[in-house]
């Protein structure tokens, strides 16, 4: 029994459908499940134990350039691959056009969002059978919720299991500045201006942190994220920016947090799917739709238009430690 997942995006996206693999995994011991990722987010899913395959798609790439003979050569690859087994389901949990064209180069029966659901209403043509799962729910449990209906199974009695595991990571970088498991990370980078927190909100959750004895890891993806994290880090007693890490190292560095708290970003729900104790900021979002959703220790704070103070943060993060 072969099953195919298509959720190529955001990081978020992909991290909210790990329990979707554990569910399979769980009832169907004996599937092979495959999944279709970008390809900046390829890491996440091999991190998996039930994921057999992953194929990396690069749409975001593949549309700057629509004219070159690679990147047609690279989507022919892509439909080699997708075609090569017969898959029992594919199961599109993120319900765009992009997605619903990806999954329908598949052999086999699609399965997605219903158009009064879907995020993109067009994408519900290209399915073989839909389902109206509530967009008022948890982006996690709406995608449990559609490949349970697709595939025949009950969620009652499957725990919420992200399924993934990291080792804490072993770098020069972090060991020369840190003991091991006494550092906070602090994820404050994002993707929008209106989802950051105040730099010095930052210095006093620090600095809190520092007076319980924890080094603070602040780490960024692009360089001007990472600039951001330098200028934080020197301000604070005991801190470091991280270099520029991958996904895998970041899953490590994550591991070894004794907690974890950031802004609305994919990091924050890795950290949550990890296993750390985790406290999220949001400032533009709703955390009932996309907060952090895990088994383990976690405290979504904020809301859209209404950022968390300082005080209440720094208090939310030492009942974590």
């Amino acid at each position: 029994m072969r099953i195919l997942l298509v959720k190529t995006s955001s990081l978020g996206d992909v991290i909210h459908n790990l329990p979707v693999a554990s569910d399979i995994r769980r009832v169907f011991p004996q599937a092979e499940i495959d999944w279709v990722v970008e390809e900046n987010f390829a890491e996440l899913p091999r991190l998996h134990p039930a994921v057999r395959r992953v194929i990396p798609v690069a749409v975001r790439r593949w549309r700057k350039s629509l004219f070159s003979p690679a990147m047609w050569g690279e989507i022919r690859e892509y439909r080699r691959l997708a075609s090569t087994d017969f898959y029992a389901a594919a199961i599109d949990t993120q319900g765009l056009l992009k997605s619903a064209l990806i999954a329908a180069q598949a052999r086999g029966k699609r399965f997605g969002f219903s158009a009064a659901v879907a995020r993109e209403p067009l994408a519900a043509r290209f399915y073989d059978q839909c389902f109206a799962i509530p967009r008022n729910l948890h982006a996690v449990v709406r995608n449990r919720q559609l490949a349970a209906a697709a595939l025949g199974y009950a969620l009652d009695d499957l725990p919420l299991d992200y399924g993934i595991a990291a080792s804490p990571l072993q770098a020069d970088w972090l060991r020369s500045k840190v003991n091991e498991g006494d550092y906070a990370v602090l994820l404050t980078a994002t993707s929008r201006a209106d989802k950051e927190w105040p730099a010095g909100d930052w210095l006093a959750l620090g600095k809190a942190l520092n007076d319980a004895g924890l080094a603070c890891v602040l780490p960024g993806g692009s360089a001007s994220e990472r600039s951001r994290a330098s200028r934080l880090a020197a301000s604070l007693g005991q801190a470091v920016a991280a270099p520029a890490l991958n996904l895998t190292d970041l899953a490590g560095l994550l591991t070894g947090a004794r907690v974890v708290i950031g802004v609305d970003t994919g990091l924050v729900h890795l950290a949550a799917a990890l296993g750390r104790p985790t406290l999220a900021l949001y400032s533009a979002s709703d955390p009932a739709l996309t907060g952090v959703l895990a088994n383990t220790p976690h405290v979504n704070l904020g809301g859209s238009g209404a950022p968390p103070s300082a005080v209440v943060v720094v208090a939310a993060a030492l009942a974590l430690l």
